[in-house]
C-alpha cells in the first residue's frame, strides 16, 4: 500500500513511464497523446503535467530509462568477458529479445528515429550510446586493443544496427550478424593464436 504524498508521486510517475514506454512502441513517437497516455496509466490526464513539464518531457523520460537499463545489463558482460570473442557473443546474446515486432525493438527505432527531430531527446540518446561507448573503450584497451574508441564507436554502431535492421524485417539476426562481427573484430583484433 502506498502511504506517503511522495509514495503516490512515485507510483504515479512510474505508471506514467510505463505507459509511454508501452504506447511509444504501439503507436510511434508522435502518436503517444496526453488523454490516452493517462488513460492507459490509470490517472488523470492533469497528472501528466503535474509529474512532467511536457509530455515530450515524460516520453524522453520513459525511452531514455528503458536504453539506460539496456546499457546498465550489459556492463557485467564486460566483467565476465575473458576474450573478444567472448564479449561479441554475450553483447550478440543480449540482441535476441529483439525481434521485429518486439515492443523493445520498435521503442528503440521509435526513439532514435525521433532524436533526429528533437534536439534535448538527442543528447539525452547520445548520452547513453556514449556510456556505451565509454564502458566498451575502456574493456577494449585493457585488453590491448590499439584503437579502442574507434572499435567501440564501430561496435556500438553495428549493435544498434542489428536492432533497428530488426525493426524493419527481422531477417537479420544477431545469429547471422555474429560470424561477420567476428572476422570483422579479428582483422583489427588477431586472436593468441595470431590468426586472423
Amino acid at each position: 500500500m502506498v502511504n506517503s504524498a511522495a509514495e503516490r508521486g512515485r507510483e504515479v510517475r512510474r505508471r506514467l513511464t510505463g505507459a509511454a514506454v508501452e504506447l511509444i512502441a504501439e503507436k510511434g513517437w508522435t502518436g503517444v497523446h496526453t488523454r490516452v497516455l493517462a488513460e492507459r496509466a490509470g490517472v488523470a490526464p492533469g497528472l501528466v503535467h503535474y509529474h512532467f513539464a511536457s509530455l515530450q518531457a515524460l516520453l524522453t523520460e520513459a525511452a531514455v530509462g528503458v536504453l539506460r537499463e539496456a546499457v546498465a545489463g550489459m556492463r557485467p558482460l564486460f566483467d565476465a568477458a575473458a576474450t573478444p570473442d567472448d564479449l561479441l557473443d554475450a553483447i550478440l546474446g543480449t540482441l535476441e529479445r529483439y525481434a521485429s515486432d518486439e515492443p523493445a525493438s520498435l521503442l528503440v527505432s521509435e526513439t532514435y528515429l525521433a532524436a533526429t527531430r528533437d534536439p534535448e531527446l538527442k543528447r539525452a540518446v547520445a548520452g547513453v550510446v556514449d556510456d556505451f561507448r565509454r564502458d566498451l573503450a575502456g574493456w577494449l584497451r585493457a585488453r590491448g586493443e590499439a584503437t579502442p574508441r574507434e572499435t567501440a564507436m564501430v561496435l556500438a554502431a553495428a549493435v544498434d544496427g542489428v536492432v533497428l535492421h530488426q525493426a524493419l524485417s527481422g531477417d537479420l539476426s544477431a545469429a547471422t550478424a555474429r560470424p561477420v562481427l567476428r572476422r570483422m573484430f579479428r582483422s583489427t583484433h588477431p586472436t593468441e593464436e595470431g590468426q586472423p
